[in-house]
């Protein structure tokens, strides 16, 4: 008798964390972001699959991780790390391996419109997986 007086909270703790999820994704918007290339090595290496948010209205903080469109190729995304802002609308952008990597240091700073996500976990490889 006891089990079935809790079969309607089980249920209704169901559906409310189904209902959050919904709106999240509708929010958040998550994409899956392939690495391709050394410069973000050692933190991404090719072949990691990322998850990335729409950013939101927010400031980015310095150090977070960024899919961003290069400045110079319309269409190319690629991923570096936020380093500061520049002026109202400008974000300066570098890879972690700067030996190999077109950023900030080559293109300047980027628009904050060209900012596609705001990279949130590393599902790929199993072993690298985690937050980022």
């Amino acid at each position: 008798m006891q089990e079935q007086r809790y079969h309607g909270l089980r249920f209704a703790f169901l559906a409310a964390s189904a209902a959050m999820m919904a709106w999240w994704w509708a929010g958040a918007r998550p994409f899956a972001v392939a690495v391709e290339g050394s410069s973000m090595a050692p933190t991404l290496l090719e072949g990691d699959v990322l998850i990335a948010t729409v950013p939101a209205g927010r400031m980015l903080a310095a150090g977070s991780l960024v899919v961003v469109e290069h400045p110079a190729r319309p269409g190319y995304e690629m991923v570096k790390r936020v380093v500061r802002a520049v002026g109202p609308d400008g974000i300066w952008v570098e890879g972690d391996n700067a030996w190999s990597s077109s950023d900030s240091r080559s293109f300047g700073p980027v628009e904050r419109h060209a900012i596609r996500g705001v990279v949130r976990l590393r599902y790929w490889p199993l072993a690298r997986a985690g937050r980022l």
